[in-house]
């Protein structure tokens, strides 16, 4: 799958944001080594932190499925009404990506100013991240 047909399923994602509070939804769209996308959408809550984002929706619905390894996601975001931005994942996102994935291989597009996309590694997104090799 080309990085290009990633975002637009995280496009389509999107579009499924439950975000009554910050009106700023977002979409991911992650692809397992096996080839199988699995989506998420950012889902807010009245008390705040029961919210999940886009990408630990995708995350958690992959691993619930049985699949733990993964190649790249794509994450697009914008206010309501507005054309799809970058959305860089959160922190604990970014945690959540380190427990499954190589930070050195993993890929995360990011769509840039321009609408064109953007490549990261995890390990440039979570550099000296903590992970199993710390609890020694």
């Amino acid at each position: 799958m080309t990085p290009n047909e990633l975002m637009q399923k995280a496009i389509q994602a999107m579009q499924q944001s439950y975000s009554p509070y910050s009106h700023y939804r977002v979409g991911a769209a992650l692809l397992s080594r096996d080839g199988r996308v699995f989506t998420g959408c950012n889902i807010e809550n009245a008390a705040y932190s029961p919210t999940v984002c886009a990408e630990r929706c995708a995350f958690f619905k992959a691993v619930s499925a049985g699949v733990r390894d993964f190649e790249a996601i794509a994450v697009v975001g914008s206010r309501e009404g507005g054309e799809p931005t970058g959305a860089p994942p959160c922190g604990v996102c970014r945690q959540v990506m380190a427990e499954f994935c190589d930070a050195d291989s993993f890929k995360i597009y990011l769509m840039g100013k321009s609408g064109e996309i953007v490549c990261h590694t995890l390990g440039e997104l979570l550099p000296s991240g903590f992970g199993k090799g710390n609890l020694g």
